[in-house]
């Protein structure tokens, strides 16, 4: 039986490393990865193999030769353009005339194959697919069997919303050729993401074989650490080019250890290194062949390829040093640095925590080379979080920061492109945002400013005008002491998940654009915005019905932007107007709180025999309403009116609710015909999926309202002047409407999950959740007649959101009860 051997990754995370060499051939226990893959074919009796290569190709070539050297014949299918996994294989279909199996050239396992190919032959499958359990599934193809190992679905790469099972795709398969006649070719086609999918949506069978050997993809920086402490450990049966000096500790032919050197283990010391005197090898320290070590060096949970030069009083800890690195006296590596091959480092020099030092450059001697620790120490995380860049201003979000993530944005987008930007009031977002400016103009991106603007006219303007993208900057509304850096499409919204990514790995590898001095771009200052987001708006509603009504209004602007577009908006509106907090002021923005805001609104509106009372916030899209009667809203209770208001003017319209809003909106959607669209829990893709769907009208459940006509994301101002039309069409007071609406008893809590757990935990509830009505929009949400449950993993905190609804408050505090108490049985707690 054939195997393909996929070899062509360039392994860009894992950069400096990869930058002189493919991933495949990147040293694993001072093997290259894809000899282990060869060995283990070996093993269980492939022994023709085809290896698929591109990056560096002749890399690979030379290792390998016809495998003679290695106990299999191999031959060699080249990839001239990137072709994906299933093209990659579909390129050796020459060699691919019966069964076959397919495996990464740069992955470390020990998976019984034997075993998988007797599944494989059993189960009578055109396709056969390894599965492991993942204690983190999001970069991986999350793969969901029956009971009987059938394969159901496939998400890949998911998000923590999507997790469903724990249960992974390992990119090791036995095929059938008839696979091959599913691969369109000439161009990038995925198993995992096109030709699988397809298969089963055809009806094809594809087993998932669950193994319990070890596998580890390696993606990552700490993750190729963490994968030679497993070999140091005998987690993974792998051979090793060395002899047991001692238990746990394992050196190669020719190595000299002076006697007074400490080697504590597990260790592995390659062929011919000489280790001086005093030196400690701490834990999991790995070193190539052919490296020396200076008097008193220290070193642990370190990895060192082959031909280094360590001098005396050398310190490292937690780093990876590429080939042929010279290192002197007193030089100090800290936890996370990472050398590409070919470094020299001077006496004394300190590389901080993180710092990642790029092929064949030079540090001199007693420098200190510093890098943004907040972001890079934890390469865990992501850059964006659910709407943007956030961090402590001038801390973990600093002006260099903001800068490079400019550039990496700006990078995504055409050469000569523009930009339109804007800010809050405060002294950390100007700042901020003329860092990101100037990232824009050196990446070739041309910026229409328009200094301090609420977030909605940001978006209005790069819908309406010239711009292709939109970078907007103000304190977090979560955190005042945190600066958010939200970053919009052509169409106004925010960046979606494929986008984040994309400007993260741009981030990550440094490879941001950096044009000719005559490319640098502009900088404008649109304008008349303020009067055409006006002029648009009022054309979106009945403006004569609003004036004919007359309404007496109390506003709350909170210091925030939303004063500099009010003004307009209202001259417009023939409303008796009463404004608070009218002025811009950053320490105001600082201290707000919506409660506090609410109940002085309040008293306002009751003693001015106002019609109705709203706040909006400082960044211009959460919207709080008090009626005519001096009751303060709730988000659901105003969300209810919305709902009443907006289907009773259009019925059988649409509407695009989070998947966390009460039945009672949708209840009320439906007796008018119209129909409801869920989104995922809070406003991410809010726009997006309003856009998409058509809707009339979305909400995020958090006091976000969108009117899609006129803008498709969270807009106050536009929500405010749409409900003023649709009260002026019913003629009904708001608190007459707020009266008449239907109780809702939502309740939440959230559950303390490790990141490491979610994944089991999510697969736990899905089998729980069997029985009722399944809605996999964002987390797992089952209904079963008299209510709802919905648990959704925290995408940044270690936590699971959880969320019920009843047909009262004690019915919804028992589901709530009852999904906690088994998402605790799920973590053993």
């Amino acid at each position: 039986m054939k195997a393909v051997v996929m070899a062509g990754g360039e392994g860009t995370r894992l950069r400096p490393l990869t930058m002189s060499q493919p991933k495949p051939m990147l040293p694993m226990a001072n093997r290259p990865m894809a000899e282990h893959v060869v060995s283990l074919l070996k093993r269980h009796g492939f022994d023709e193999v085809v290896i698929t290569v591109a990056f560096l190709a002749s890399t690979v070539r030379t290792y390998f030769g016809d495998g003679s050297e290695f106990g299999v014949r191999i031959i060699y299918a080249t990839e001239q353009t990137p072709l994906g996994t299933a093209g990659s294989v579909l390129n050796a279909r020459d060699e691919l005339d019966e069964r076959f199996l397919v495996i990464s050239g740069d992955v470390l396992t020990d998976v019984d194959l034997t075993e998988l190919v007797r599944a494989h032959e059993a189960a009578g499958a055109l396709a056969t697919l390894a599965l492991t359990p993942r204690d983190n599934p999001l970069e991986f193809g999350i793969v969901i069997t029956d009971d009987a190992g059938r394969i159901e679905r496939f998400l890949e790469k998911p998000t923590w919303g999507q997790v469903f099972s724990d249960t992974v795709n390992t990119g090791i398969y036995v095929l059938e050729p008839e696979v091959l006649d599913e691969i369109p070719t000439g161009r990038a086609v995925d198993f995992s993401g096109e030709v699988f999918p397809s298969l089963l949506e055809r009806g094809g069978r594809l087993h998932g074989f669950v193994t319990d050997g070890y596998w580890e993809d390696v993606g990552t920086l700490s993750a190729y650490l963490g994968a030679h402490h497993d070999v140091l450990d005998g987690k993974v049966a792998v051979e090793l080019d060395a002899f047991p000096l001692r238990p746990g500790v394992w050196v190669g032919e020719g190595v000299e250890i002076d006697p007074s050197a400490l080697v504590e283990g597990p260790a592995l010391i390659g062929a011919n290194c000489r280790i001086g005197p005093s030196v400690r090898l701490g834990p999991y320290c790995v070193l190539g062949a052919n490296v020396r070590i200076g008097e008193g060096a220290d070193l642990e949970r370190s990895v060192v390829h082959d031909n280094c030069y360590l001098g005396s009083r050398f310190f490292a800890r937690g780093s990876v040093v590429g080939r042929s690195c010279e290192l002197r006296h007193g030089a100090r590596l800290e936890e996370g640095v990472v050398l590409g091959d070919g470094c020299r480092v001077g006496n004394d020099a300190v590389l901080s925590a993180g710092v990642k030092v790029y092929p064949n450059k030079v540090v001199e001697a007693g420098a200190t080379v510093m890098s943004s620790v907040i972001w890079e120490s934890r390469a865990s995380r992501s850059l964006f979080g659910q709407v943007g860049v956030a961090g402590l201003a001038n801390v973990d979000l600093s002006p260099e920061l903001a800068l490079r993530v400019a550039m990496a944005y700006a990078t995504s987008l055409p050469k000569g492109a523009t930009v339109t930007t804007s800010r809050d009031s405060s002294r950390a977002a100007r700042m901020l945002k003329r860092a990101a400016m100037v990232g824009l103009n050196a990446a070739g991106l041309h910026v229409q400013d328009l200094e301090a603007a609420t977030v909605p006219v940001t978006r209005f303007h790069v819908r309406t005008g010239q711009s292709q993208g939109g970078v907007t900057v103000r304190l977090d509304p979560a955190d005042p002491q945190s600066v958010l850096i939200r970053f919009l499409d052509a169409d106004g919204n925010d960046l979606d998940e494929a986008a984040q990514r994309r400007v993260e790995r741009l981030h990550n590898r440094e490879e941001a654009r950096r044009v000719l001095a005559a490319e640098i771009g502009d900088i404008e200052f649109p304008p008349r915005t303020a009067e055409l987001y006006t002029a648009a708006l009022v054309e979106s509603v009945d403006l004569e019905a609003i004036r004919r009504a007359r309404f007496k209004l109390v506003l709350d602007y909170a210091y925030g932007t939303a004063s500099l577009v009010m003004p307009s908006v209202l001259s417009k509106l023939g409303a008796d107007v009463l404004v608070v907090n009218p002025l811009v002021s950053t320490p105001g923005v600082l201290a707000y709180d919506r409660g506090a805001h609410c109940e002085r609104l309040a008293e306002l509106v009751r003693s001015s025999g106002a019609h109705l009372g709203a706040v909006i916030a400082p960044g211009g899209e959460q919207l709080a309403l008090v009626a005519d009667d001096g009751h303060v809203l709730s988000d659901v209770e105003a969300l209810l009116a919305l709902v009443k208001l907006v289907t009773s003017s259009v019925p059988s319209c649409r509407l695009v609710l989070p998947v966390n809003a009460t039945s009672a909106a949708v209840d009320l959607a439906g007796a008018q015909g119209a129909e409801v669209t869920f989104a995922k829990v809070g406003a991410a893709d809010l726009g997006d999926v309003a856009e998409k769907s058509g809707a009339h009208f979305a909400a995020d459940g958090d006091g976000g309202f969108a009117f899609p006509k006129f803008l498709p994301a969270q807009d106050a101002v536009s929500a405010l002047v749409h409900l003023l039309a649709l009260l002026s069409r019913e003629r009904l007071p708001l608190s007459a409407l707020a009266a008449s609406l239907p109780r809702a008893c939502v309740v939440h809590r959230d559950v303390p999950t490790p990141h490491e757990q979610k994944g089991a935990v999510m697969r736990g509830v899905l089998e729980l959740a069997r029985s009722g009505n399944v809605v996999l929009v964002d987390g797992v949400r089952w209904d079963d007649g008299g209510g709802w449950t919905l648990v959704v993993p925290d995408p940044e905190r270690p936590v699971t959101r959880v969320y019920a609804e009843g047909s009262d408050a004690a019915d919804a505090e028992a589901r709530l009860a009852r999904a906690t108490a088994g998402i605790r049985e799920l973590l053993g707690a």
